[in-house]
């Protein structure tokens, strides 16, 4: 077991490194909608963003800068400041005395750290040594829709394909989307900087760094961590990730290979039951899940659910989910939850 000791009180002090971020802001939106019990707020972010002003719940707070000395008397500290970041500073809010919930990628395949989707494996958070990780969003999306069918069926093969939103690159990655479809509209030249190519009109079948295997990163993410979350090394998964011109919220198709076979009907019994997802899947009236609904709201939605006509116990569904509430910043709070209840 891990030997942090989390006490439990009225109101929390809590900090949030990378609070001027995509997800920082996320962070401070879902704290504000969930009432979380906040005593002290602090929010931290690079010393170019410092003296920067955000509101939270009517009251404007000052952005400090992330420092080794940020987390004194902090309870609970929510990280999305990027990797290098979260190794560099994370052990000092944990030394500090702080439950530290990060959002990068810096600590999920550690042994001893615990990898946590509420829904899935609430209990692995309190075998914790001062720091908890946040998965990748797009397994988080997954994972959430496989939980209820490995229960009762064990999924041995995952074969996903994401559509991936813009809103996993960051603020300003959604922010060149957007100018990209202004320049279009205005007949002006348009500029590249934060993906590989254009997205505006074009899907790229490239996120995160390649690997020796193939696989990119984000695709291998997708491996390692549904073992990890699901614990189970015996799943099998393989992903092809693709950047598509969306500003918010991912889409998967995923088709996966059971044990014990799960028909079409038991398959939306189960993910009706499934905490966090919710099933809009009736075809004839064109209802299915799409990114344009699906953003702003937490659940992951589950539609398009068929049997799989190419092998015996095969199932194939479509899952969105929002990459900035459940793909990060809410299931990092959902996480913090675990704790104050």
């Amino acid at each position: 077991m891990g030997n942090f000791k989390f006490t439990k009180k009225e109101k929390y002090n809590v900090a949030i490194a990378g609070a001027t971020g995509a997800v920082g802001e996320t962070f401070l939106q879902i704290l504000e909608e969930r009432n979380f019990p906040i005593n002290e707020l602090r929010l931290l972010a690079s010393a170019r963003s410092v003296g920067k002003t955000i509101k939270f719940k009517g009251e404007d707070y000052k952005v400090q800068e992330l420092t080794h000395y940020s987390f004194k008397g902090i309870d609970i500290a929510l990280f999305s400041a990027g990797a290098s970041r979260s190794l560099e500073f994370a052990p000092s809010a944990v030394k500090a005395g702080a439950l530290v919930i990060d959002n990068s990628s810096a600590f999920r395949m550690e042994k001893d750290i615990p990898l946590v989707v509420p829904e899935v494996n609430a209990a692995a958070a309190f075998d914790n040594n001062g720091i908890i990780a946040n998965p990748n969003c797009t397994t988080i999306i997954m994972v959430v829709a496989l939980k209820p069918l490995h229960d009762y069926g064990k999924i041995k093969r995952v074969v996903v394909s994401s559509y991936q939103s813009s809103s996993g690159a960051g603020a300003q990655a959604m922010e060149e989307l957007l100018a990209q479809t202004r320049a279009w509209a205005k007949g002006e030249p348009i500029k590249v900087e934060k993906f590989q190519h254009q997205l505006l009109f074009n899907v790229i079948p490239h996120i995160d760094k390649f690997t020796e295997n193939g696989y990119t990163k984000e695709e291998m993410k997708m491996f390692n961590e549904t073992r990890k979350i699901m614990g189970d090394d015996t799943i099998k998964v393989t992903a092809t990730c693709v950047r598509v011109p969306v500003i918010s919220a991912h889409s998967e198709a995923v088709t996966i290979e059971t044990e014990k076979k799960i028909t079409v009907e038991k398959a939306r019994e189960l993910l009706s039951k499934a905490p966090g997802v919710q099933v809009l899947d009736n075809p004839e009236k064109n209802e299915y899940p799409m990114p344009l609904f699906v953003a702003g709201k937490d659940d992951c939605y589950v539609g398009r659910i068929r049997e799989d006509i190419t092998c015996d116990n095969g199932l194939t569904f479509w899952v969105v989910g929002d990459q900035l509430r459940k793909g990060a910043a809410l299931n990092a709070i959902q996480i913090a939850e675990l704790f104050i209840k």
